[in-house]
């Protein structure tokens, strides 16, 4: 494995991680290279890339370690997580510029508590397929860069089960958890390392704190206003896995609604609906105001940051609801506006209540068939000559609206077919998710599940 490697996290200060090497698994086996983003990146791998993706070796130049975080876990403050089976073995610079190349089911840490450190195929097939298929739909989100067999057996709640490693990628691994993990030892000189840090990632347009915080505030809004768009449901909106950059990170339990309902829950252990869909974008929020207490330490005048950081995370509302007015706009051909946002609220309300699926239903209106999925509803006529005569951009429809999406049932029949030793499903789905906008082939993969399919939970990617 050969790319130009750098660690500038690893060049911090002390207290910010460990350095902690992957602990080697016993038959390191790929199952899966992303060759395509190892480009982009300016990695060239040999044959014994699953030995490096596994980390039973480690790439010449990189710097592993693990990092210190905290988090709010729904709800409730844990001072001490930190990278508890993940390992940063280092940046690689390339053609697109500097990115985290991070092993997750890398092994015990000082993190890890009383976990093993190690994954099994479920969440690391699920993050691979996952987090590509938000690339592909243009979400800012980690990368999967390849997936390996560890050939170890597992023990979790559902019995032994096979080992894997993901590899992922990112243009860093900053949390607001990470912030506040400072912020709450009083440790500013760690906090302003970590600003300037999370500066050069990410905001190097931003000179001052207030700036910073401004700029991921607005990402965070964009990002929440873009998963809405899809029907993702993060499953898991812990300060911990959110990202100050503004991308998807941590594909836990995860899933893209089938069946419009705005209080949609997946996660098995979300039994509140805290990070139900319609929730997503107020819990961002609380998030943002978490990165706003904990970058407090770092201003001269408390009382005027405090007045100031308040008027900025309360404007988190404002932006969101300008990037979800012109998702959503989009997605109906039309621009941004008052009648614009009636039609939206509208068709939205007539989904959910015939709990129309999401996906088909935003992609009716490209294909010419809405009446099919959307007819039963009496308000639906009326509703679709209104559209009509707004003059939507129809032609602009199929490369807004997916024609495929990870739908949750095939992803759950995806793990359950590798786990057995059939990795068929997985590369079929893939495929077919790199293209999401263009036609799909496989029916099986566009349609919404029928009862009998229908998965209501996943589980916490443990």
């Amino acid at each position: 494995m050969r790319a130009n490697w750098d660690n500038s996290y690893a060049a911090l200060l002390p207290q910010m991680f460990t350095r902690q090497a992957p602990v080697p698994v016993a038959d390191p086996q790929g199952l899966m290279l992303n060759t395509e983003h190892a480009e982009e990146l300016g990695i060239n791998f040999d044959e014994d890339w699953p030995a490096f993706m596994a980390g039973n070796q480690i790439p010449q130049g990189a710097d592993p370690i693990a990092q210190a975080y905290a988090g709010h876990q729904f709800g409730h403050w844990n001072p001490q997580l930190g990278d508890g089976r993940a390992v940063l073995l280092g940046e690689v610079i390339g053609p697109q510029g500097r990115f985290d190349i991070q092993l997750k089911g890398a092994g015990r840490t000082a993190w890890s508590r009383n976990g093993d450190g190690r994954a099994w195929y479920g969440p690391v097939l699920r993050e691979y397929l996952i987090s590509e298929a938000m690339h592909a739909l243009g979400i800012p989100t980690t990368r999967a860069l390849a997936a390996v067999a560890t050939g170890e057996t597992i023990l979790r709640e559902q019995g032994p089960l096979p080992g894997a490693i993901i590899c992922r990628t990112a243009s860093s691994h900053i949390r607001v958890g990470t912030f506040q993990y400072f912020a709450a030892r009083n440790d500013t000189q760690a906090l302003e390392a970590l600003l300037q840090q999370a500066r050069a990632r990410h905001y190097g347009a931003s000179q001052t704190v207030e700036q910073f915080l401004s700029a991921a505030v607005a990402a965070q809004a964009r990002l929440i206003a873009q998963w809405m768009g899809v029907g993702f449901i993060h499953g898991v909106m812990n300060t911990d896995n959110s990202h100050v950059g503004g991308i998807t990170i941590d594909y836990g339990p995860c899933a893209f609604m089938d069946d419009f309902v705005p209080m949609k829950t997946f996660s098995s252990i979300d039994r509140q609906g805290r990070y139900a869909y319609g929730n997503q974008p107020n819990l961002a929020a609380w998030n943002m105001a978490q990165l706003a207490t904990a970058l407090l330490p770092l201003t001269e005048d408390r009382d005027a940051a405090v007045t100031r950081f308040t008027e900025i995370v309360q404007g988190f509302g404002d932006i969101f609801d300008t990037e979800y007015a012109a998702v959503f706009a989009r997605k109906i051909g039309l621009t941004p506006n008052q009648e614009t946002g009636a039609l939206i609220d509208g068709l939205l309300k007539i989904m959910a209540d015939i709990g129309a699926d999401l996906t088909l239903s935003f992609r009716s209106l490209a294909l010419g068939d809405a009446h099919a999925h959307l007819g039963a509803h009496p308000d639906f006529t009326d509703w679709h000559a209104r559209w009509q005569a707004a003059g939507p951009a129809q032609a602009a429809l199929a490369q807004v609206n997916p024609a495929i999406i990870p739908r949750n049932h095939l992803v759950e029949a995806m793990i359950a077919n590798a786990v057995a030793g059939d990795m068929q499903l997985f590369h079929a789905l893939h495929t077919a998710l790199k293209t999401p906008y263009a036609p799909c082939d496989t029916a099986r993969f566009i349609a919404a599940p029928s009862p009998q399919e229908a998965v209501t939970q996943t589980f916490c990617g443990t």
